[in-house]
């Protein structure tokens, strides 16, 4: 294993895991990706995955809302953009679902 310029070591044979062991990957990536990380003195950002996950299902149900009544309305435009909103909403909950179900916290 050789140094890597991050502070983490390279895992030249097989897949060694994330860097850092398990354990740190299940309390939290700190600072990941925050480019203000620790500016100012703030503490190490953690993601919001629960309220992210919330948000996801909440947008869907609108997305569902808008599609139903854009059909009552006839409104075709209305219809196409509140089922371009109700996938991309599915696709994040479950992304998120999967991350949650991984082991990150949040």
């Amino acid at each position: 294993m050789t140094p890597c310029q991050d502070g983490y070591e390279a895992h030249m044979e097989g897949n060694a895991g994330p860097p850092g062991g398990r354990e740190r990957y299940e309390r939290g990536l700190e600072d990941y990706h925050d480019p203000s990380a620790r500016v100012g003195g703030a503490p190490p950002a953690r993601s919001a995955l629960t309220l992210r996950l919330w948000l996801a299902g909440f947008g869907f149900l609108i997305s569902l809302l808008i599609i139903m009544l854009a059909r009552f309305e006839d409104l075709v435009w209305l219809v196409a953009l509140g089922t371009v909103l109700a996938v991309v909403a599915a696709v994040d909950f479950v992304w998120v679902l999967h991350r949650k179900r991984r082991g990150e916290p949040g």
